[in-house]
């Protein structure tokens, strides 16, 4: 008897298991699956460290295209018909692009890649467009300086880029952060937006936790635009501003900024944020600490319940260190005020908040040479985020590092710098259900939630990952070889590609 492949089997499930076989108004057919059991089914090592950051799937070729930065700057092609055997296909030299890849982006046969100028990292970078059948250059594009990430709208109309523009190790060079909107229609005419235009806004931002840290207070080139998503109606945008502990809102289609959202602080002095501060206590414990999380998220992801948008993010925390302008600092070198810490020589101990990582140039309310108040990096959670006013509907508060730690997936040597490092978000719908993949750095995994009430997200699953997951990419069964939904988790750490799926309910 000749074997059934695990597509044609995948398919015959998925066509006795349908809902309804038919499309619905977003183009997705309805499968049952259980978004609580995704398993591992494929895994392919494309290189070592740095090899695979960033995937982006194309339907049309059942071709997966990644980020490969471990040696020749590349993308890896590779053959995702069947997810279970996946094959490396071919290579996209970028070479002569001159440029260091960051991210990649699909629609419907198109691959766009965002470089980053590697003879100057402050110069203005590019997005570069292949055809996804025979990887030939459809369009060289010019956009701001250093894109960091590069996604396509829903509708495919437009290609947008997060310019980071960092400045130099000195900092006589930073360029103004940017976001560039590429209009493919009209022979990808790009508009680049700087924030120049809310410079005049920086007291009233500042008063609700936006971070401005140049050494020369200039706004527009402080700004570093980190990563975007956009809207289901490809209408709006939100882009996170990691260093700035902020997000910005974009109209699509006036091509405008239309507001910048200070996130605030997070009060790690509760039980529920409880957190495990120290390296070297020798044991992991979630406790109260009179100490302040500071956002700065990594990936932002976006969905609508009701008619009312929602962003979400993943509040990994990023320090300047530069030669010119540096702003970490451990607990035990730090300045305390008196009043405001008597116990300051017992929480300088080790086994106590001394390992800390503090921001310093945050907590002097008095401006009187000491800390009053202690800030750190990141706010070890996700955040659900009204997409409309910015206020903070959910927190996780120290879910996910517990999560990680009844898995023994919890890494203790980075409990003094920002725990699990959530780094990656995605949200999905699933039949009539919204799951969030959160996407964890420091502990090699993926925790799974049902966000479909956003002010009460349900836990479903936490799974092993590779070494450092940095990309999260969800392939919807509609668009799936599978005929399944897929979670594609791409992991810098070791350079493996790993391919998720759940099973039919």
């Amino acid at each position: 008897m000749k074997k059934i492949s695990i597509s044609l089997l995948s398919a015959l499930l998925i066509f006795a298991s349908c809902e309804n076989d038919t499309l619905d108004g977003d183009s997705e057919f309805s499968v049952n699956e259980d978004a609580a059991t995704f398993a591992e089914i494929g895994s392919l090592t494309i290189g070592g460290e740095a090899a695979a950051e960033i995937s982006a799937y194309d339907e049309t070729t059942k071709r997966l295209f990644t980020v490969n930065n471990s040696g020749t700057n590349q993308i890896d092609v590779v053959d995702l018909a069947d997810p279970s055997s996946p094959k490396k296909l071919a290579v996209i030299s970028l070479t002569s692009y001159n440029g260091a890849s960051n991210s990649v982006a699909t629609f419907n046969g198109s691959l766009a890649v965002a470089l980053e100028s590697t003879t100057d990292k402050q110069a203005n970078g590019k997005v570069v467009v292949f055809k996804t059948s025979d990887y030939s250059l459809i369009k060289e594009v010019t956009v701001g300086a250093l894109p960091d990430m590069v996604t396509y709208s829903p509708d495919g109309k437009f290609i947008m880029t997060a310019n980071e523009g960092e400045p130099n190790d000195d900092y006589t060079k930073d360029p103004n952060g940017s976001i560039s909107i590429i209009d493919v229609a009209n022979n990808y005419s790009v508009t680049t937006l700087d924030f120049t235009g809310f410079s005049s806004q920086v007291t009233a931002l500042k008063a609700k936790g936006f971070r401005i840290s140049h050494p020369t207070n200039n706004f527009a080139a402080d700004i570093e635009p980190e990563y975007v998503t956009i809207s289901a109606d490809s209408k709006t945008a939100w882009v996170s501003l990691q260093e700035n502990n902020g997000v910005a809102k974009v109209d699509l289609t006036t091509k405008t900024i239309t507001g910048i959202f200070p996130l605030g602080y997070k009060d790690f002095n509760t039980t529920a944020n409880g957190i495990d501060i120290s390296d070297k206590d020798g044991s992991i414990v979630f406790n109260p600490w009179k100490l302040k999380g500071v956002y700065m998220p990594d990936a932002i992801t976006s969905y609508t319940v009701n008619g009312v948008a929602y962003f979400v993010t993943a509040n990994e925390g990023d320090a300047r260190e530069y030669k010119g302008n540096t702003d970490i600092i451990r607990l035990k070198s730090a300045n305390l005020d008196a009043v405001a810490f008597p116990n300051a020589a017992a929480l300088k101990a080790d086994a106590m908040m001394g390992r800390l990582n503090l921001i310093s140039t945050l907590g002097d309310t008095d401006n009187d040479g000491d800390l009053d108040e202690l800030f750190s990096y990141g706010a070890r959670s996700f955040t659900i985020w009204n997409g409309t006013t910015g206020s903070l509907v959910f927190d996780s508060h120290n879910d996910l590092d517990k999560r990680a730690n009844d898995m023994g997936l919890y890494d203790d040597t980075r409990s003094d710098d920002k725990g699990s490092e959530p780094e990656a978000v995605v949200v999905a719908k699933m039949g009539d259900k919204q799951i969030l993949f959160v996407g964890l750095e420091r502990a090699d995994a993926v925790v799974i939630y049902d966000v479909t009430n956003p002010a009460a997200p349900q836990y479903l699953q936490t799974i092993k990952t590779g070494d450092a997951p940095e990309g999260l990419l969800f392939i919807p069964a509609s668009k799936s070889p599978t005929k399944r939904s897929l979670l594609v988790v791409s992991s810098e750490g070791d350079g493996t590609v790993k391919i998720f799926q759940p099973n039919l309910k």
